[in-house]
């Protein structure tokens, strides 16, 4: 017989399985002795003073407590009808491996290397601020997904099967505790691993995968995806295409422009990415209580509303490491990272604004007036910084009143730092937002304002600045049968749990089409 059973305990209590076991017992009647227990779900409330973990747990009083994860299963698909997916990141390796749950042959090309030759990528980036435009932390095995921090925190019933998203993350070795906890996280460090063994196992089951094959053209008749172009040379037949290219795959997007397919301009969001001592961000969180081997290094989630417009805290990373992710030389791009144990001595956040398109231009409908925003900042900054990948950079205090730092604090991004006022990199509309943002940030959190923060920006690569319609129903774009836009790159997800989703839900479209029963 099981019970599902859920109680507060103490962070302390809850590394203690004798006072669980003994807690349960005594909650569901059963036999400490014959008892047999799982957690199903974790979460960490440090709203007030009094830190608590508020655990579910499935009890039973037989020897074996029943689990419900769902595996990943494969069979032989070498002889099976083929789809193309452009792109290796989340949706497209999900989608990877729903095809071959479905008995359809998916054949990946990825416009990077692999996930050890990308490594010698990132060094090179990192020390000597060399870009290469087609191995960078967004293109390659895994995508900016890979080198994203590993966050998976998307819980949303309506998107879809989450839970089997973290179940074939386990699978492919994610530890268990990411079906978990309430703010699931692998690490940075782990993913390449993880990365590695589903494409493993595509190719064991007979899919294909293609690095260093980019996408050049797309081929259509009467309406229909009838081919694509790898590499400007080679041509592929295929009339199923699942295009999941990310949201930093400019190219992409004036390749469907040049070809007549409908793309559209779409709201984003572009700030600075914050920089502090975790130890202050534990401070605060923690109401003061430090180095505890009981207590994850905090996070924070920031939200405020100014002149009608979000400003947000994003992918906030506590033990993290701010990164160099331009995808071409002259420009300088940021993002933030965390290994699995967090253990790094900076927190860092993005902290953006909300842009539309009609904020930047009248001719709000052109499709790419926030892609050249966007690129124009970019490049901005590039050219602050000396023309380098170094990162223009401002003590927060000093932004807050407008001049610029003397000196600024060892920060973890590998490049280095340029000490430039950053109201000479955004316009006044973002500047005076992130300065009213950040007053009543400091407002909810008593220390987060303080002359030790550093700003790095820009934080540019929130999301996709173009959209690419498709039909609510069968997921094809609204134009052209056989293209399937996927994931972030078009607009229709927002981080790893939700892109991977998206992936797997265009592969059922087109197995009912090709009249596979899903």
């Amino acid at each position: 017989m099981e019970k599902e059973i859920q109680f507060k305990m103490l962070p302390e209590q809850a590394k203690n399985e004798g006072f669980i076991k003994n807690k349960l017992a005594e909650l569901s009647g059963f036999d400490s002795a014959k008892l047999n227990f799982h957690w199903k779900k974790r979460s960490l409330d440090a709203r007030k003073k009094e830190i608590l973990v508020l655990g579910t747990f499935i009890v039973s009083d037989e020897v074996i407590v029943s689990q419900d994860s769902v595996n990943f299963t494969k069979s032989n698909v070498a002889s099976k009808k083929q789809l193309a997916i452009i792109g290796a990141g989340p949706a497209g390796l999900f989608a990877a491996l729903r095809a071959i749950e479905l008995g359809l042959k998916p054949i990946v090309f990825e416009r990077g290397k692999d996930v050890r030759s990308r490594r010698r990528d990132l060094a090179k980036l990192n020390k000597e601020m060399i870009v290469n435009p087609e191995s960078n932390y967004c293109f390659g095995e895994g995508g900016a997904g890979t080198y994203s921090d590993g966050k998976l925190y998307t819980r949303s019933k309506k998107r879809g099967d989450v839970k089997k998203v973290l179940d074939w993350f386990v699978h492919f070795g994610a530890s268990s505790d990411i079906s978990i906890d309430a703010h699931p996280h692998i690490g940075t460090n782990k993913l390449p691993a993880i990365i590695t063994a589903m494409r493993e196992a595509i190719i064991e089951a007979g899919g294909e995968v293609h690095f260093n094959s980019k996408l050049t053209d797309i081929f259509i008749e009467n309406g229909t995806i009838s081919g694509i172009e790898i590499n400007e040379s080679t041509k592929f037949d295929f009339t199923q295409l699942i295009l999941a290219t990310g949201h930093s795959a400019r190219d992409i997007f004036y390749l469907l422009d040049k070809r007549g397919i409908e793309i559209h301009a779409k709201p984003f969001a572009i700030g600075v990415r914050i920089e502090h001592e975790q130890s202050l961000i534990d401070s605060i969180q923690y109401h003061g209580r430090l180095n505890d081997d009981y207590l994850p290094p905090a996070s924070y989630s920031l939200v405020e509303q100014v002149d009608s417009k979000g400003v947000f805290s994003f992918c906030m990373c506590p033990g993290g490491i701010v990164a160099p992710c331009a995808t071409e030389q002259e420009e300088v791009v940021t993002n933030g990272w965390s290994p699995s144990k967090r253990n790094n001595p900076y927190a860092n956040s993005g902290i953006v604004v909300s842009i539309d398109p009609d904020d930047i231009s009248i001719n709000s409908e052109d499709p790419f007036v926030c892609l050249n925003f966007q690129k124009q900042i970019e490049k901005k900054a590039w050219e602050l910084a000396g023309k380098t990948q170094r990162v223009p950079a401002q003590r927060l205090t000093d932004f807050m009143q407008g001049k610029k730092s003397v000196d600024l604090p060892k920060t973890s991004y590998q490049p280095g730092t340029v000490s430039v006022d950053l109201t000479e990199l955004f316009p006044d509309f973002i500047t005076v937002r992130l300065q009213k943002a950040f007053k009543e940030f400091g407002k909810k959190m008593n220390g987060f304002l303080t002359s030790e923060a550093v700003l790095m920006a820009p934080e540019s690569r929130t999301s996709s600045p173009v959209s690419i319609p498709r039909d609510r129903e069968s997921f094809q774009h609204v134009q052209i049968a056989g293209l399937y836009p996927c994931g972030e790159g078009a607009g229709y997800a927002g981080g790893i749990v939700s892109a991977a989703i998206d992936g797997m839900k265009c592969v059922e479209k087109i197995a009912e089409i090709l009249l596979i029963e899903v």
